[in-house]
């Protein structure tokens, strides 16, 4: 793969802080930066629009199994993984699964809804499409079926 150079200046605080990661992370500067601005490119697209805020509270338990894993995420990967980064990757995973759960509901539904109309509606009387003979103003008993000489 062919590769080209990139630099920047950054402040003294920020370029710490990278450095720091860094060297925790035990990849290299490129692999570091190549990593993060995929990352960038990958999740910063459908974070670039406004942002609204959760907050909700969880039971220590919870949290500190939350942490625990973070902090077990980051040995076996090399790179922090935040709150935040998991928290939201879980919600869209949970939204991806329920939306296709949706629509197989949806498509069972519409396949049911097929067959039922081809087969016509049916009620506890039989089907919907039999009418039953009527008495007329005289007494007389008149048809609405499609074939009136059903019910003479």
């Amino acid at each position: 793969m062919e590769t080209k150079g990139l630099s920047c200046k950054l402040p003294l605080e920020l370029h710490d802080k990278i450095s720091e990661e860094i060297r925790a992370s035990g990849v290299t500067v490129s692999e570091f930066i190549e990593m993060i601005i995929n990352e960038h490119y990958t999740k910063g697209a459908s974070t670039m629009g406004k942002t609204r805020t959760m907050a909700f509270q969880v039971s220590e338990e919870l949290f500190q199994k939350i942490k625990d894993y973070l902090g077990r995420y980051e040995q076996a990967y090399g790179r922090k993984l935040t709150q935040r980064e998991f928290v939201v990757g879980l919600i869209e995973m949970a939204l991806e699964e329920a939306e296709d759960e949706l629509g197989a509901l949806e498509a069972a539904r519409e396949e049911e809804a097929a067959v039922s109309g081809a087969e016509g509606p049916v009620s506890e009387d039989g089907p919907e499409s039999e009418e039953v003979p009527s008495e007329g103003e005289d007494g007389a008993v008149e048809s609405t079926a499609a074939n009136p000489d059903e019910y003479t």
